[in-house]
């Protein structure tokens, strides 16, 4: 899989992971804060919300580094899907 994603931004599927895991692990966080804190809504609700969009941000910057290290190989440059036909 990480083939196809060489030579490509890395920054969307580190997004999608990184807000992925912050909806799970904010809405698990929010479970244990209001059953053993008694937390107000308001408050659980934007501690879901503000871990979502941290590890979604973290996702992105984090994918976006990791774009230069993956570049694309030579054979596959010039047999890309996404290249123009050659004459």
């Amino acid at each position: 899989m990480m083939k196809k994603l060489r030579g490509r931004n890395l920054a969307h599927p580190g997004c999608l992971i990184g807000t992925t895991a912050g909806l799970t692990f904010g809405i698990i966080l929010a479970g244990i804060l209001a059953q053993l804190f008694n937390i107000s809504l308001n408050t659980l609700l934007l501690t879901w919300f503000g871990l979502t969009l941290v590890l979604g941000a973290i996702g992105w910057i984090t994918g976006d580094r990791l774009s230069s290290k993956f570049p694309p190989l030579d054979d596959e440059a010039q047999t890309s899907d996404l290249s123009p036909p050659t004459p």
